[in-house]
């Protein structure tokens, strides 16, 4: 598979993910995280603001791999 194929595919899976991880977390951070302590509240936004770049590590790797000859 070329790499420009490789790219329009993760972009688009990207951006579907993006917008469902965009909806779960701010159905959790208007669940009990807006009760809690103002600690507990800061590094559950940090969490679920950083949350979404682990699991597309993998796929940003397999977009930028080269072609193969």
């Amino acid at each position: 598979m070329s790499q420009s194929r490789r790219k329009l595919i993760g972009t688009v899976v990207i951006l579907v993910f993006v917008c469902v991880y965009a909806l779960v977390a701010m159905a959790l951070a208007q669940g009990r995280i807006t009760e809690a302590p103002k600690l507990v509240q800061t590094v559950a936004y940090v969490a679920l603001g950083l949350g979404w770049v682990l699991p597309l590590l993998p796929l940003i790797k397999w977009m930028e791999r080269k072609d193969s000859a």
